[in-house]
């Protein structure tokens, strides 16, 4: 068969079969970029019921939950997300920093905590995971880690003219917030 009649039989396939997973997945996140979160999630639901497990689809339904308010049922999708093998590495540290923030949002303290050493353990200079994760810390009672954690992240990213001149400084006082040097 020539290239010709194999791409018009490919083709014809899938106008029967219709659009594929791709395409649909393309049209969904397209209409959550454009401002229809709504008819987005409906569709990246249906998606997600007819490719259950597909990392990436569940990822994006997560994220369209979220960004509606609803976080409680995002989480599912978060979790099925980062259990695929799929998942591209930026969509992943998406995935934990959503799901950390979730939990942490829904009063999940300890399980946010733990997925976002989790995230950090696998992507340690990520700054949002570190940043929610002083958050959780702080619903945690464990404050002096989270100053430490956004003191850190603060002296490092920075574009601050002050606060890059105190850098070498806030870096130092992030390791013990406590200290105290003795005068005469």
């Amino acid at each position: 068969m020539t290239t010709e009649k194999t791409e018009n039989a490919e083709h014809a396939q899938r106008t029967e079969i219709g659009p594929s997973r791709d395409e649909l997945l393309a049209e969904a996140v397209a209409l959550r970029t454009r401002g229809e979160a709504e008819q987005a999630r409906e569709r990246l639901v249906a998606l997600a019921d007819r490719y259950p497990g597909d990392a990436v689809i569940a990822y994006q339904t997560a994220w369209t939950h979220d960004g509606l308010g609803l976080e409680a049922e995002a989480v599912a999708y978060y979790e099925t997300a980062l259990a695929g093998t799929d998942l591209p590495d930026e969509d992943r540290r998406g995935a934990l920093v959503g799901l950390g923030s979730t939990f942490r949002i829904l009063g999940r303290y300890e399980k946010a905590v733990e997925t976002l050493r989790g995230g950090l353990a696998e992507f340690p200079d990520d700054g949002a995971l570190r940043t929610f994760l002083a958050m959780a810390l702080f619903n945690t009672g464990q404050h002096d880690e989270a100053m430490r954690i956004l003191l850190e992240l603060l002296a490092s990213t920075s574009e601050d003219p002050g606060v890059r001149s105190y850098r070498s400084a806030i870096s130092h006082y992030a390791k013990d917030l406590r200290e105290v040097v003795q005068g005469p």
